[in-house]
């Protein structure tokens, strides 16, 4: 399979060596300084485009790869005000478009234990829920998709909350009807979040720590390798099926 990698940070140069150590090749390493290239390569050399760049170039990435006719892996964050209008474009040119705000199989797993156990928990409104992420402090954007999409997991079962809200640093207020993210930036981590719910007598936790960078990055070439020859609008739960 060849594959154009569209960003090249920490997780584009983790997904480079997965994806060749799984026999795939690598049609060209796209990042900030070599832009240009796109405008010179062969669309029909390439069978998918992985996308984890910056959120002010994703929209950008992704419609390119529409218009040229390839398949998108995007699990870039913090530019989702675009999606509907990259989703209607997918549409337009009958493109094949994937997104997911976190690759890991763990982390999927995790999320729909997040909205069993939301449905749970509706019935008990003394539990107040809440969610914190914690990453390494070169993570741009703040919360993490991976803390929105717990967020909006917990917003589907709970009648009595309508948003979620990024709280300030050294603030501890929660709003009636908002779900509090508190998003953290230490060192080197990797990703750890945690759905909490508090009560007067006891806290219920639920917690996903990923220990390295490789689970998001196999997750993306293992959805690269699945894609072929599909079309639309597609995401995790089509391809775990969960």
């Amino acid at each position: 399979m060849n594959i154009l990698l569209l960003g090249y940070g920490k997780m584009g140069k983790t997904i480079d060596q997965i994806a060749q150590q799984r026999g795939h090749q690598i049609v060209e390493r796209i990042d900030l300084h070599n832009m240009d290239t796109l405008e010179t390569l062969d669309p029909n050399t390439i069978d998918v485009a992985i996308e984890f760049s910056q959120p002010d170039a994703a929209a950008k990435n992704i419609r390119y790869s529409l218009k040229q006719g390839i398949p998108v892996i995007s699990g870039t964050t913090g530019w989702l005000k675009e999606k509907s209008a990259i989703e209607g474009y997918c549409i337009e040119v009958d493109g094949t478009f994937f997104y997911a705000s976190n690759y890991s199989i763990g982390v999927n797993i995790f999320f729909k234990l997040n909205e069993y156990l939301a449905k749970i928990m509706a019935r008990y409104p003394d539990y107040k829920p809440s969610v914190e992420e914690i990453h390494h402090t070169e993570k741009k954007d703040a919360p993490s998709g991976t803390a929105i999409t717990l967020a909006e997991g917990l917003l589907k079962a709970l009648s009595d909350k309508f948003e979620w809200e990024l709280l300030k640093e050294g603030k501890d207020y929660q709003n009636a009807g908002e779900i509090p993210i508190r998003a953290l930036r230490q060192g080197q981590v990797p990703g750890t979040h945690t759905v909490t719910y508090a009560s007067p007598t006891d806290d219920i936790e639920i917690r996903h720590t990923a220990h390295s960078r490789q689970g998001f990055a196999l997750g993306a070439v293992l959805v690269a390798e699945w894609i072929k020859n599909k079309k639309g609008i597609l995401s995790m739960d089509d391809f775990l099926k969960l």
